[in-house]
């Protein structure tokens, strides 16, 4: 083998642990807005003999920038070899649900349509969104999830509203989302 193949050859191999190593840490980087949400249960909806049950999973997740509201979300869970391997590309059917859990308390101004939570759905093309709004006229916090693609979005989605209320006795004044709006 002359010099020059050998170069072309350990220049191959150079640009192919680059790729490698950029996927490895674009992958571990982090895809949420929020902190990781917490799993509170899955059950199975289809069974596989030898690989993992297809399930549905519930999770909880706190809003990072507006104490006092979590939100709630159902996701499907792709089983089989390629789901335990993570390879699966997740379908977009996601249900929301988001309360109010105590007194609500806005850490800074926030944007309209801000992402609250982010999560991939599938090893590089597909993330879902758990998005917030405010309601000024109405002072109610709006929650949307959507999941969409590289190429193409997905028309799925679900809506959640949180009216801000009073929280136990002693709370007498309410803040109002529209004053926290840029």
């Amino acid at each position: 083998m002359t010099s020059k193949a050998v170069v072309k050859c350990d220049k191959k191999w150079e640009i192919l642990a680059l790729v490698v190593l950029a996927l490895t840490v674009w992958q571990a980087s982090p895809a949420s807005a929020a902190d990781e949400p917490d799993l509170i249960f899955r059950r199975s909806t289809v069974f596989k003999w030898l690989s993992p049950n297809d399930k549905l999973a519930t999770y909880a997740v706190d809003d990072p920038e507006v104490e006092g509201v979590a939100c709630h979300f159902t996701v499907p869970e792709k089983g089989g070899f390629k789901g335990w391997l993570g390879l699966a590309e997740e379908v977009s059917d996601i249900s929301l649900a988001c309360r109010q859990i105590g007194p609500v308390k806005f850490k800074h101004k926030l944007e309209q349509g801000d992402d609250m939570f982010r999560q991939r759905r599938s090893l590089f093309f597909k993330k879902m969104q758990i998005v917030r709004g405010c309601d000024a006229k109405r002072n109610v916090l709006v929650y949307m999830v959507y999941s969409d693609r590289l190429i193409e979005g997905s028309p799925k989605n679900s809506t959640s509203s949180v009216p801000i209320m009073p929280w136990g006795a002693t709370e007498a004044a309410v803040q109002k989302c529209g004053e926290f709006i840029q």
